[in-house]
């Protein structure tokens, strides 16, 4: 495959410039309104202003990118859906019937599907050019029985994830968020965060598709036996992508990076996502730099992947659907915060009088 390969990308992952973030508060503090007053909105701000090194963040061009994959660890019964409707909801996301369609058009943001290994056939939608087919295999191994994937198919996930986002900025995206769809990917999503956070199964596995208590009991069970079979090294996330991880949470992690090395910002959506931006934080630290966290997520290991993040949501409305639905909403936020800098006037070009704790003159 051309294009960056995964060792580069990592080492050409900057900080953010921190005298760009200094020259973006001392801005925001001088805003004609009362100081902080609209208080994390001004952080996003700061941080939109620091990635792109100007006072006038544009993050008007907007792309969801919702990354499809099946998983073989199905075949262990831990979801209330069969595998065939990830290929039946592919469908519906280019028929512009899916929640992600709706609430990208909210917020004018460009839906681009992805097929990262789909266990099925999609030539048709290819072929029209309604999705991009980047399938790495159909689906992942069964991960209860040895390694969900190669290393080598790790790293072209990773990869092809890194190039996507390097095709969209090059193309004018200016603002990238990420999505999934994959019927079984909350288990591989929680046997990532155990595997790198050390923290017990039980603790970091949820309900899914809203799987009763014998199927969640069984969920459990089942990512422990894929742990102990495949031992996953912690330090070497490539290694935990291949051993218990999924083609589309691969691509979604190298998005994540493609975005921080093109010094892009990215909001990421829920569990499934913050899966992948795990990953890309173990490849290359900095690239947290370029995160913002769209919402926090019903499945109940998210709030620990947010803490690993030291990331803060934008939004808490009790939503668990994925498809970059939580990261379409946020990217509302995000343009609000950007218009916030670039457009309000200060206290002096405005003509606005302020007294000395820099508040509005009375």
């Amino acid at each position: 495959m051309m294009g960056l390969k995964l060792e580069e990308t990592v080492k050409g992952i900057m900080p953010v410039n921190d005298a760009w973030r200094r020259k973006a508060r001392e801005h925001l503090n001088n805003l004609a309104i009362p100081v902080g007053s609209l208080g994390r909105l001004l952080d996003i701000a700061e941080q939109l202003a620091a990635i792109k090194e100007s006072l006038k963040p544009s993050t008007g061009s907007k792309v969801v990118v919702t990354m499809a994959g099946d998983h073989g660890v199905v075949e262990e019964g831990v979801s209330t859906c069969p595998q065939r409707v990830t290929l039946q909801m592919v469908y519906n996301f280019v028929a512009g019937g899916a929640g992600i369609n709706a609430l990208a058009g909210a917020a004018g943001a460009r839906v681009v599907v992805v097929d990262m290994g789909v266990a099925g056939d999609l030539k048709d939608l290819v072929e029209q050019g309604k999705i991009l087919s980047r399938k790495v295999d159909y689906g992942t191994r069964n991960m209860t029985r040895g390694p969900a994937m190669t290393r080598q198919q790790a790293v072209q996930a990773l990869e092809t994830g890194i190039n996507i986002a390097g095709d969209l900025v090059n193309e004018g995206v200016e603002l990238l968020g990420t999505g999934d769809m994959g019927i079984g990917n909350t288990t591989p999503s929680s046997a990532i965060l155990a595997a790198l956070s050390g923290l017990p199964v039980r603790e970091v596995t949820g309900r899914g598709t809203g799987i009763d208590d014998e199927t969640l009991a069984r969920k459990v069970q089942v990512i422990e036996r894929a742990l102990a079979l495949n031992r996953p090294d912690p330090g070497d996330p490539v290694d935990v992508l291949a051993k218990v991880g999924g083609f589309e949470i691969g691509g979604i992690a190298g998005l994540i990076l493609g975005a921080a090395y093109y010094r892009v910002p990215v909001v990421v959506d829920g569990f499934i996502s913050t899966a992948g931006a795990l990953l890309a934080k173990q490849l290359a630290p900095r690239a947290v730099d370029y995160m913002i966290a769209a919402h926090r997520s019903m499945e109940y290991g998210h709030r620990y992947m947010l803490k690993e993040l030291g990331l803060r949501p934008l939004l808490d409305l009790d939503m668990r659907l994925g498809e970059g639905t939580g990261a379409a909403l946020a990217m509302c936020i995000v343009e609000g915060a950007a218009r916030v800098i670039g457009e309000m006037l200060t206290f002096e070009d405005a003509g606005v009088a302020r007294n000395k704790s820099r508040e509005y003159a009375v």
